[in-house]
C-alpha cells in the first residue's frame, strides 16, 4: 500500500501529528524515514544531514522543528532520538560544497545518510523542495516538513545538534572566528574576523562574502 504525494500533502498540517504519522508509517511497514539538514546558509563548516526512522511506540515528547527549540531541549531530544530510533548522519565539507554547490552537496549528503541507515526505509520524507536523486525508495519533499512531520523534526534535531558540536570542535582547532558561538553563520562577529584574519580552510570559498574577504587579503 502506498500514499500518493497529494495525500501526504493533505494529511500533514502545520504541526506534527503522532496518530496520523503512525498510520502512514504502518502503511510502509514502519519504515517511514524523515530527512533534514543543518547548515545550508553558513559561510563556514560542513552541511550536515540526518535520516531517522522513528519507533512510533517510543516517540520522544516535544519533537518539533529544531529552530523552535532551545539548545538544551535539542540536546535532550537528541539523546532520546538516538536511543530509540534508527539514525544515520552524513555531511559535506566546505571543499565539497565549493565543488558541487550547496544544493547538490546537500542532496548528495542526504542520500548517503539514507543509505547508511541500519534499516532501509520504504518511503522517504524530505524537508524542503527536493528529493535526493538516485534513491531506490519512493520519496517526497515537504516544505517546512520539520514543523509538520515528526520523523523530519527528529532528523532536524539530530542534524542541528551534530553540526553544532562539530562547529564547537572547529573553534578549538581554528580559534579566532567564533565558530562555537555563531556556528559559521554570517553574523557581524564572523564578518569582522574574516576581514581581520581572512578565510580559514573551513570556509566556503564559493560563498560571496568569503570570496570577497579572500580577495581583500
Amino acid at each position: 500500500m502506498a500514499f500518493t504525494p497529494s495525500l501526504f500533502d493533505l494529511a500533514f498540517g502545520d504541526s506534527p501529528d503522532l496518530a496520523l504519522e503512525r498510520k502512514h508509517a504502518a502503511a510502509f511497514g514502519n519504515r517511514l524515514c524523515g530527512v533534514d539538514e543543518a547548515g545550508r546558509g553558513p559561510w563556514a563548516g560542513p552541511v550536515v544531514t540526518a535520516a531517522v526512522i522513528l519507533d512510533y511506540d517510543r516517540v520522544p515528547d516535544g519533537l518539533n522543528d529544531s529552530k523552535k527549540l532551545t539548545e538544551a531541549k535539542r540536546e535532550e531530544l537528541f539523546e532520546q532520538i538516538v536511543a530509540s530510533a534508527h539514525v544515520a548522519v552524513a555531511s559535506a565539507s566546505p571543499a565539497t560544497i565549493d565543488r558541487w554547490n550547496i544544493r547538490s552537496a546537500n542532496l548528495r549528503a542526504m542520500a548517503r545518510a539514507i543509505n547508511l541507515l541500519p534499516l532501509q526505509p520504504d518511503y522517504v520524507l524530505v524537508d524542503g523542495r527536493d528529493v535526493p536523486p538516485g534513491l531506490t525508495q519512493t520519496g517526497q519533499a515537504l516544505v517546512k516538513g520539520d514543523g509538520r512531520c515528526l520523523c523530519i523534526a527528529a532528523a532536524s534535531i539530530v542534524a542541528k545538534v551534530t553540526r553544532d558540536r562539530m562547529m564547537v570542535g572547529l573553534e578549538e582547532n581554528c580559534p579566532g572566528y567564533g565558530f562555537a558561538q555563531h556556528k559559521g553563520y554570517g553574523v557581524p562577529q564572523h564578518q569582522a574576523a574574516l576581514a581581520e584574519i581572512g578565510p580559514s580552510p573551513h570556509h566556503r570559498m564559493s560563498f560571496k562574502p568569503v570570496r570577497l574577504a579572500a580577495e581583500r587579503k
